[in-house]
């Protein structure tokens, strides 16, 4: 039996980048990217008008001048065209590019506009502009052209998606999503569309991985084996050839129907652990195929199951999907309550996550019955890590904490 940070050290160790592939912007979300992307041009790409009013030369206002005939209106989208008296103005709208000859906006609520029957219109200022520039978002100011705007290694939410429009990047590089089989194992189990006997229970671990592989960007295929060893000889195989990764449900402690390590080994899956040091989930075992694919075979227990997915496989999809792997480190918070957790292993308990009077984020124990219980989970947010090598924790201690509800 190993420890959990061995554990995690060789599930880390088995990840390696999933080769890009070239889709379109507009299926890109969630996905993440594998060629950065830059400014093609300044942003704005112009001096950006930000209000609707008058563009006029700041030098007449300094001078004392008040009124302005109008020249003309611009409106957002129009070619500019220069201001020809610099004793006059242009009446331009929001988004517009500022005249040549023009440094300052002046917005409608500053001014006032005079209609004259038989003359042009004059805009009369009532607030005078504190300095050039006033009410323009200038060419250049917020990216210079080339700069870099999303790095390899994002993950392209609607912000993302927006910035790649803006650059006309119709088509990107991204990483394949990872591909997953999702098994669940044992004779006790029968489909969710079907009434279970009194000795049976519905294959609910299954639709929870399932949702939480897809929650993680990875595209998966839910299966189901019976506890028959030549069930699994038949099914195994293909899984291990065709998917980057398999995730197993149940048949994997020292039952006498517990056949999903040997079936596994026979299959051609070498064991790189099996059994940590950690509680719930102990009986975990993990492989890898020479095809690349890795095995997570997880406790059927739901709760084993859901922390163990948590714990190590959903790190490794999030990995695999980078241009360099890398694991993102749990966070932190403060236990507000005492612990007291007398076996030698490392614990993941279930808490619901709060902000603390002093800001410090804190972690309320939430009562379970076991590993079995599957309710247990509904006001959770995540788990704390207990280490192993400690049986006593106070209130006030910091621990890492791993999330799988809200941020």
């Amino acid at each position: 039996m190993i420890s959990v940070e061995e554990a995690t050290r060789l599930v880390q160790a088995t990840a390696a980048p999933l080769p890009p592939e070239r889709i379109l912007l507009t299926e890109a979300t969630g996905r993440v990217l594998r060629t950065p992307l830059h400014a093609d041009r300044d942003f704005p790409p112009f001096d950006r008008v930000t209000m609707d009013g008058i563009a006029l030369n700041h030098a007449a206002v300094a001078a004392g001048q008040t009124s302005f005939v109008i020249e003309r209106t611009q409106f957002a989208g129009q070619a500019p065209e220069p201001l020809t008296d610099m004793q006059a103005a242009v009446e331009i709208m929001t988004g517009a590019v500022l005249p040549p000859g023009t440094d300052t906006v002046v917005r409608y609520e500053d001014l006032r506009i005079e209609e004259q029957p038989d003359g042009p219109r004059v805009a009369v200022v009532q607030v005078p502009p504190p300095a050039a520039g006033h009410n323009v978002h200038r060419r250049g100011s917020d990216r210079p052209q080339g700069d870099l705007l999303l790095p390899a290694g994002t993950v392209l939410g609607p912000a993302e998606i927006a910035v790649a429009a803006t650059v006309g990047a119709v088509m990107l590089d991204v990483a394949r999503r990872p591909r997953v089989a999702v098994v669940s194992t044992g004779d006790e189990l029968v489909d969710i569309t079907e009434e279970p006997a009194a000795h049976q229970i519905r294959r609910s671990n299954a639709y929870m991985l399932l949702a939480a592989v897809r929650q993680a960007g990875a595209e998966a295929t839910i299966l189901h084996f019976d506890d028959d060893p030549a069930a699994l000889a038949t099914g195994l195989p293909p899984l291990l050839r065709d998917y980057d990764a398999v995730l197993l449900s149940g048949g994997v402690s020292k039952g006498k129907a517990d056949y999903l390590p040997a079936a596994l080994q026979a299959a051609g899956a070498a064991q790189i652990f099996h059994e940590v040091q950690q509680r719930p989930g102990k009986p975990f075992w993990f492989g890898r195929h020479p095809t690349g694919a890795v095995v997570f075979a997880l406790p059927g227990n739901p709760v084993s199951t859901f922390i163990n997915y948590y714990r190590y496989a959903a790190p490794w999809l999030r990995a695999v999907q980078l241009p360099a792997p890398r694991f993102a480190a749990p966070e932190l918070a403060a236990l507000a309550a005492d612990v007291i957790f007398r076996p030698r292993l490392t614990h993941f308990l279930l808490v619901s996550l709060r902000p603390g009077p002093d800001g410090r984020l804190m972690a309320y124990p939430e009562r379970a019955h076991g590993s079995g219980d599957q309710a247990s989970l509904l006001p959770s947010d995540g788990f704390v890590e207990l280490p192993a090598e400690l049986t006593e924790f106070r209130t006030g201690e910091v621990l890492p904490v791993w999330r799988f509800r809200g941020h």
